[in-house]
């Protein structure tokens, strides 16, 4: 088993390369660190690779990056992984901040670049957009759910936090609730994009930001009872949905096995545990426009 230290970069496709690339710098406030005539690649202001772009005929969640302790071996990472059936390639530049790599294909068909060593992107001190902290989670259909998350924590080391009901996943590699969530459906194409902003006053400020760009938010804000996050939700052009959060569960000690106590808690302490299928998707309030209902049997 590897062990994943923290999520990397999602790769994107897209049909219109500078309308996401504008949207990513001037809305979500991310620094290009490079661009070629197909390909751009965008990291947070404190200088880690989020999001890397690349054409295509459709918007799709193409490929995820997550790196393992520094200075381990890949050569040793591709032979262990040899040795449970899975091929994985060697790859070099895969971004300026990932010189080397190995690459292999999950079970829902989206290739995984593990990487250990990175070389953070310049400062960049300009002032645009949101400015997101990091990269906090994707989601993603699949559809065999139990398998893929049986891949992601046996393969990848990751742990489970959450489900909801049978069909919905929550996955931690840190201390973050979930890095990773994984929906049962009939389709295997990304569901949403995360970005953890510092605290409530950034969630107002993005709110505000947004609305001047005429983006409007489909739901939000709102506090989750599944990780508890503090959350908006809009469409980047693309149409793939884009989150903003903070606030979100903590697992600050395995051996301990909760999440750190917070007032809002459901249960004391706050373990991970299956929650049902009729549970609220807002603390607060309405639930989701859709409710983000089980799939269908």
């Amino acid at each position: 088993m590897l062990q994943v230290k923290r999520i990397g970069h999602a790769t994107l496709t897209t049909p219109d390369l500078e309308r996401q690339l504008d949207y990513y710098t001037r809305v979500v406030g991310l620094s290009t660190v490079a661009k070629e005539k197909n390909r751009a690649i965008l990291a947070t202001k404190p200088g880690q690779e989020a999001i890397v772009l690349e054409h295509g005929e459709r918007p799709a969640g193409v490929r995820l990056a997550f790196q393992v302790a520094p200075g381990s071996d890949l050569g040793d990472l591709s032979a262990r992984l040899s040795k449970t059936g899975i091929k994985s390639e060697r790859r070099s530049s895969i971004t300026p901040g990932i010189a080397q790599a190995i690459v292999f294909t999950d079970p829902k068909g989206t290739s995984v670049e593990i990487f250990s060593d990175y070389a953070f992107a310049k400062d960049d001190d300009t002032y645009t957009g949101v400015m997101p902290r990091k990269l906090g989670h994707v989601a993603f259909h699949t559809p065999d759910v139990a398998a893929t998350v049986k891949f992601y924590c046996d393969v990848l080391g990751f742990k489970v936090s959450d489900w909801r009901s049978d069909f919905f996943a929550f996955l931690r590699c840190s201390r973050d609730h979930h890095t990773i969530n994984l929906l049962q459906a009939d389709n295997a194409n990304i569901h949403h994009l995360a970005f953890e902003l510092r605290d409530e006053a950034e969630i107002n400020r993005a709110c505000d930001f947004l609305a001047r760009k005429n983006i409007k938010l489909f739901w939000g804000p709102i506090r989750h009872l599944i990780g508890h996050n503090i959350a908006i939700y809009h469409k980047n052009p693309d149409g793939i949905t884009v989150e903003f959060f903070t606030d979100l569960d903590l697992m600050y000690d395995e051996e301990l096995g909760y999440f750190e106590p917070r007032p809002w808690h459901q249960d004391r302490p706050q373990r991970p545990k299956v929650w049902g299928n009729d549970t609220p998707t807002n603390y607060w309030g309405p639930g989701h426009p859709h409710d983000m209902p089980g799939p269908k049997k």
